[in-house]
C-alpha cells in the first residue's frame, strides 16, 4: 500500500516543505550560477527512470562547457569551478531534483538515476534496481556514496527494492541529512572522480 499510494503522498508533502524551506538557497545559488556560468546554471540529462522509462533529470551546473581545440570537452577536473565543487561536495547540486520529484519523474527516496549506458551491463538482479522510481539519495548513499564499489551500491540498491516501507524511507532521509552536514561519502572531488561501470567482470 505505502508502495503504490502513500509513497507519492509522502513525496509530495515532504518536497513542498523542503522547497519552501530552501527556497532562499535556490534562488541564490540561481543567480551565483547565472553570473559564473554566463547564463546558464541548470544541467539536465537523460536518465532511465522506473521500469527503465525516460526521465530527464535536473541538476545544479558545477563544470564549465570548456573545449579542447578538437571541439572535444575537457576532462571533468579542468572544468570544475571552485563553486561546483562546494556545491557537490554539499550535495547542493542535486536539490534541482525536487522538481523531478514533483513532477512524478523521481521519489526523494531511491535508487540512483544513472546512465542508460549501463543498462546492458547489469545483472539481472542489479536491473531489478529500476522496479522502483529513481531517487534524490537512498540506502547505497547513506552506506558509502562513491567511497564503495559498483557492486555494493547495487547490493544497497536492490535491497531497497525488496524492503521498501514508510520507516525505512524515514531513516534514509534522517542519515542522508547527517551525511549532508557532515560530508561523508563524497569522493568526487577535482581529481578522485567516480570511476564509470564497466559491467560485473
Amino acid at each position: 500500500m505505502y508502495k503504490k499510494f502513500y509513497k507519492r503522498i509522502f513525496d509530495l508533502l515532504c518536497s513542498l516543505i523542503i522547497l519552501m524551506v530552501i527556497s532562499p538557497v535556490l534562488l541564490v545559488l540561481t543567480l551565483l550560477l547565472l553570473v559564473s556560468y554566463k547564463g546558464t546554471p541548470f544541467f539536465s540529462q537523460e536518465r532511465p527512470g522506473q521500469f527503465e522509462r525516460s526521465i530527464r533529470i535536473m541538476k545544479f551546473k558545477s563544470m564549465t562547457d570548456e573545449k579542447d581545440e578538437f571541439g572535444n570537452l575537457l576532462p571533468d577536473k579542468d572544468r570544475i569551478t571552485k563553486l561546483g565543487n562546494f556545491i557537490r561536495k554539499t550535495s547542493l547540486d542535486e536539490l534541482p531534483q525536487l522538481f523531478n520529484v514533483l513532477r512524478g519523474d523521481m521519489s526523494l527516496i531511491g535508487p540512483r538515476p544513472l546512465l542508460y549506458k549501463y543498462i546492458p551491463l547489469y545483472s539481472k538482479e542489479q536491473l531489478r534496481r529500476h522496479e522502483v522510481k529513481p531517487g534524490i539519495t537512498g540506502w547505497a548513499q547513506v552506506n558509502g556514496r562513491n567511497t564503495i564499489s559498483w557492486t555494493k551500491k547495487f547490493e544497497y540498491d536492490v535491497y531497497y527494492v525488496h524492503n521498501m516501507s514508510f520507516l525505512f524511507d524515514i531513516k534514509i532521509l534522517w542519515l542522508t541529512l547527517l551525511k549532508v552536514l557532515k560530508r561523508e561519502g563524497v569522493n568526487q572531488s577535482e581529481d578522485r572522480p567516480m570511476q564509470p561501470f564497466t559491467g560485473n567482470n
